[in-house]
Parts: structure tokens; C-alpha cells; sequence
């Protein structure tokens, strides 16, 4: 192999018209002969690396990131037998080798079927061919499930055997409401989604995370104290609050938030009030629950109790004000054209990754929902994550072959390919167990990037939304978040004789406590960054319905008239999993000025 040059790499980088200093070319040429690869070659790999991520300046920075991601996976390989290895498992990354294949293919059927076939041949009989095509040639087209094929990117091509056997495919195991007709869209890409309110509740972009300080968090919690103690004052006539930390004999109004008075969990013994900033300063008083007959509490939890603090050093709770729920959305003056959109029914496709088995690599759940969307066609689709779980075993393990981006990008091309002509809007929402994303709460929207090798128009059905998001389908409003918050604060939630079931109850004090992630302290595997989540994480008003999907048990619950939906997980485990599917309709009695009817006419969860 000839030895790599300073020019010749020079001139390789001038050719994609990048600017290299002397420093970063020394850094490259380095690189090129530690990892014994040609300069045009290292040149390429560059480009492709800082392309899939949104256009890297060259730095030595980025060099470092680019050869611990890319060079040092080449370690002890050929570069050339590496491409052409790429090249045989891609069935669209080289159109020029594939026309080359074809033209070879044809000859040599065509001579094939002119020839005598020998005795006990099994080549056709002598025949003038009228469409001398081979299935080798079919192959070249590139369809789902060779794009999503593992053997490209994973040592383990084995479909979960578990996942072919389950049984009661299909199968309706959840149902709400009446459904009028058949489970079928309108698949003519008629419903309107946007973001709620032009997507000023929403994060729209990426940001920088991990430089909060915690006297910000304490403002942020302090604001949010503020926020809902005005809520409830006005609601519940409350004229005026006390300070935790001040005895009196009689009784006292305390607003404050849920705490534990320890590392452990939340119990009934262990409960705290953090007092408000303005008339506590913030002061942590014990709480005795013994005289409360009712309540259910979490910490992080906004609330106004009533009782006794006769030494400033306990509060004995009487009697508890919860928090009180956002209005809905009214929709205001519209056109007729407008009116006769909202006036029709929609059918809504919800699912949640992940999207493999655990024990393998191949797709086939996501292909199997790529069926189902082909044959009922949903006028909107909402596909949450993840798409690359970083809790699956080769993941954890490092065994992909193919770099995160690289799997993720083929996933999205197999939806939107798999789907073209149903007319199905399919809308992305990431999760923090995407290994390929940012690993953050509010988290941005998948990169545009990521639909670069999509064509103009399949471009047009896709959405790029964060988690979470609150989403407007033709003035029906849906809120909508990928974290599993009902799981987390299930684990924290305490209660006594509370009325209705313990998802109900978290239900209602997520929708009255206005946020999309009420906890905290939040969960071990949350990064919350909270001056983003102030700005990004509350909800704007209740929605007509909830997408909230979790790993405890699938559900369709009305909670305070919003439509509450956990459809599960697309596969669990071994196994496959559910998903959910709405029919909605914008209340007409709205407009009318009659009692409000929730918009959710009927909703199922089903087995994939």
C-alpha cells in the first residue's frame, strides 16, 4: 500500500472544497496510516460521518469523535473488502453496480434460455423467452424488509422464534366507545396536524443540556409553587396562606410541595411540605397524615393542606385542595371549508417501541405494523420510540456493525417506503431510549438529516415532533410523550382510600398539576434540564386525548373528560405487544355552545 502524502490528502479535501490547516491535516494523515487506509478513502468516510450529523466542521475535536466512531470499527479489516461487503448487503447505496448487475444478469439468462438443458437439468425448455427476467434481478428493488434486513448491520440475522409463535395476532384486548363502520382512514391525507399553538409550547430544535445549576432548579420549582398556589387560591376562595415554620394555635392554610423527609421511598410517615417561597421561604414542615380520611400524593406534587401547626415543627393535615385541571381547547371562528375538515372522522394509528424483539435484531414487528398501516390506512400515524432501544442486547453490547445513525435512517426509509400510497401522515416522536438521540428531557425533534434519502414527496408525510408534544388534528387537541410517567410515578405514589384505580389517579394529577412530568426528584433514568422543561413541559390545556405509553398494562380510561391511552409497547421482551387505534371527531356541540362531548368517538388496543 503506497504511503499517504500530505498533498494528495490536500487535494482530496479540495475536491468537497474543505479548508484544512496544517494542524488537521497531520492530524488526518496520522489517522490514515494508523489505520492503513488510502487519503480519498479517508476523505469519503469523513464526509459521510459529518453529513449524517447535520454538517461537522472539520476540528480536531471532531476528528477525535470521527475516529472513535468510525476509524477504530476498521481496525484489522480491509478497507475494500469492507465496501464491497457494504455494497453486496445495500440494495440502493450504488445504483451504478446495480445496473451493472442487471446488465450482466440479462445476458446470462437470455443465453440460458436458448441453450439445450442437460439431462436432469433444471433450466426451462428451449423457448423463445418473452420476458427474460431473473428474480435476481427483482432483488435489486429495494422494499422494507431488505432495508430493515439485520444481516447488514448485525451479527445476528435469527428472527425471535418466541415473536413468529405468539399467538392471538390481532386480537382486540382494550376498547372504548362504539365504533361506527369499519376500523379504516380516509387515506387521502385529509387530516391537519400541526402543533399546538404553532409549536410555541414546543422544543423545535436542539439544545445545550447539562449546564444547569441548582439554584435554577430551585427557582423553577419555587415558580411552579407560585403558579399553581394562585390556581388554587382563586379556585378554593383561600384568603390567605401561612408560613410552615410559624406556631399557631389555630388552624392554618399551607401551600407547599410533596417531599420525602428521606433517600428512601414515599410513605405515609415520611411525608414533607416544602413551603413557598413568599410566606415560607421555602421552610420544610413534617406532615402528619392520620386525620386525613382521603388523599394520594407524590412527591413533587403542588398542593394546599389545612391543619394544625401548633409548634412550627408539624403540621397535623385535615383536609387537603388538590390541584384543579386546565380548560379545553375551544376552537374559535372558522371557515365553512374548515368546519366541513373538522366535521369528519379520522381514524389515528398510535405505537410505541421498541420495534425489535429483545433477543434479535430483525425488524419483523415494525414490518408486520407496516402491514397493518398498508391495510387500514390511518388518515395520521403516531410512532414513538425507540427505534434503536438502548436497553436492547446487542446495543448494549456494541455489536451493530453499522453506525446508530446509519440503522435509524434505514428504519425511517422502511416506514415511509413501506407506507407510500396509503396516504397515512406519520408523525416521529423520539424517546431518551433512543441510543442515537439526545438523551435529555424536553427532548428535541429528530434531525431533519434523517430524511435526507427521502424523495420530495414522501418528505411531505413526515413529522418531526419532540417529547413531549401537543398536538392540534383538526382542533381535536392530543398531548403526547414517550416517557414512561406513569410507571415512574406509580413507583412513588401513595395513597389511602382514594377513590378510582391507581392509573386513574396518576391520570388526573398529571392533568391538574398541568405538566407532562409532575415527579420530583424525577426518576434515576430522567435528565431533566428545567429551564427548558418550565418552557417546554407544561401542558398548554387539557387535551382531548392523552397518548401516554408505559410498560404496566395497556388502557383506554376517560379521566375528567380527557381520553387517556396507554396502547403498550410494540413488543415486550420476546414477545410481541399492542397498539392502539382512535377514531376522532371535533365536538360539533362546541360551536353550538352545548355541553362538551369528548371527540374520541371510539378507541381499541390490539395485539400486533
Amino acid at each position: 500500500m503506497p504511503v499517504p502524502t500530505s498533498k494528495q490528502l490536500s487535494e482530496e479535501l479540495s475536491v468537497f472544497d474543505i479548508k484544512c490547516d496544517d494542524d488537521l491535516l497531520d492530524k488526518m494523515l496520522e489517522q490514515c496510516i494508523t489505520h492503513r487506509i488510502q487519503e480519498d478513502e479517508i476523505v469519503l468516510e469523513w464526509v459521510a460521518f459529518s453529513t449524517t450529523r447535520g454538517g461537522l466542521p472539520l476540528s480536531l475535536d471532531n476528528l477525535h469523535l470521527f475516529e472513535l466512531e468510525v476509524l477504530n470499527k476498521k481496525v484489522g479489516k480491509s478497507r475494500q473488502t469492507a465496501v464491497k461487503k457494504e455494497h453486496r448487503m445495500s440494495n440502493t447505496r450504488d445504483f451504478s453496480m446495480q445496473e451493472q448487475m442487471q446488465a450482466e444478469v440479462e445476458e446470462e439468462d437470455l443465453l440460458d434460455s436458448y441453450s439445450t438443458p442437460a439431462k436432469g437439468s433444471q433450466k426451462r425448455a428451449l423457448s423463445t423467452p418473452e420476458n427474460p427476467q431473473s428474480k435476481r434481478i427483482l432483488s435489486v428493488a429495494p422494499s422494507p424488509r431488505l432495508l430493515l434486513s439485520p444481516a447488514s448491520f448485525s451479527p445476528s440475522a435469527t428472527p425471535s422464534q418466541k415473536y413468529g409463535s405468539r399467538g392471538g395476532r390481532g386480537e382486540v384486548v382494550c376498547s372504548f366507545g362504539a365504533v361506527q363502520g369499519i376500523w379504516r382512514g380516509q387515506g387521502d391525507s385529509s387530516a391537519q396536524v400541526q402543533l399546538y399553538e404553532g409549536g410555541k409550547d414546543s422544543v423545535t430544535k436542539s439544545y445545550k443540556f447539562m449546564f444547569q445549576k441548582l439554584q435554577d432548579i430551585r427557582e423553577v420549582l419555587m415558580c411552579k409553587i407560585e403558579d399553581l398556589g394562585d390556581v388554587l387560591k382563586n379556585h378554593f376562595n383561600i384568603e390567605e396562606f401561612s408560613s410552615s415554620s410559624a406556631p399557631a394555635q389555630e388552624p392554618v392554610v399551607l401551600l407547599g410541595q410533596i417531599g420525602c423527609d428521606s433517600n428512601g421511598k414515599l410513605n405515609s410517615k415520611s411525608v414533607i411540605l416544602e413551603g413557598d417561597q413568599e410566606h415560607s421561604f421555602g421552610m420544610q414542615v413534617p406532615v402528619d397524615l392520620s386525620e386525613l380520611r382521603e388523599y394520594s400524593l407524590f412527591p413533587g406534587q403542588v398542593v394546599v393542606m389545612e391543619g394544625t401547626n401548633s409548634t412550627g415543627r408539624r403540621l397535623v393535615a385535615s383536609r387537603l385542595y388538590e390541584g384543579v385541571p386546565l380548560p379545553f381547547h375551544k376552537p374559535k371562528e372558522q371557515s365553512q371549508e374548515d368546519m366541513l375538515e373538522g366535521a369528519r372522522q379520522h381514524m389515528v394509528l398510535v405505537a410505541c417501541g421498541p420495534y425489535t424483539t429483545s433477543d434479535s435484531m430483525n425488524y419483523e414487528p415494525l414490518m408486520d405494523l407496516i402491514e397493518v398501516i398498508k391495510r387500514d390506512r390511518p388518515d395520521v400515524c403516531l410512532l414513538l420510540g425507540p427505534f434503536l432501544d438502548s436497553k436492547h442486547e446487542q446495543v448494549e453490547s456494541g455489536q451493530l456493525t453499522a453506525t446508530l445513525d446509519e440503522v435509524f435512517r434505514r428504519c425511517v426509509k422502511a416506514i415511509v417506503e413501506g407506507t407510500r400510497g396509503s396516504g397515512t401522515q406519520l408523525v416521529f416522536v423520539p424517546s431518551q431510549r433512543d441510543v442515537h438521540h439526545d438523551f435529555v428531557f424536553p427532548q428535541p425533534p429528530f434531525h431533519p438529516s434523517h430524511l435526507s434519502q427521502l424523495s420530495g414527496e414522501d418528505r411531505q408525510r413526515v413529522l418531526l415532533l419532540p417529547d413531549p408534544c401537543t398536538l392540534d388534528l383538526s382542533g381535536v387537541v392530543i398531548g403526547v410523550t414517550s416517557t414512561d410517567i406513569l410507571f415512574h410515578m406509580g413507583a412513588e405514589e401513595i395513597s389511602s382510600a382514594a377513590g378510582g384505580d391507581r392509573f386513574s389517579r396518576i391520570l388526573k394529577h398529571i392533568l391538574t398539576q398541568r405538566s407532562y412530568y409532575p415527579l420530583y426528584p424525577p426518576a434515576e433514568e430522567m435528565n431533566v434540564d428545567y429551564e427548558q422543561f418550565q418552557a417546554y413541559a407544561q401542558l398548554p390545556v387539557t387535551p382531548d386525548i392523552f397518548i401516554t405509553p408505559s410498560e404496566l398494562r395497556y388502557f383506554i380510561k376517560d379521566v375528567i373528560g380527557c381520553v387517556c391511552v396507554n396502547p403498550g409497547r410494540l413488543t415486550k421482551g420476546q414477545v410481541g405487544g399492542t397498539y392502539g387505534r382512535l377514531f376522532i371527531k371535533r365536538d360539533a356541540s362546541l360551536e353550538q355552545g352545548m355541553e362538551r362531548r369528548s371527540p374520541c368517538s371510539a378507541a381499541q388496543v390490539m395485539k400486533i
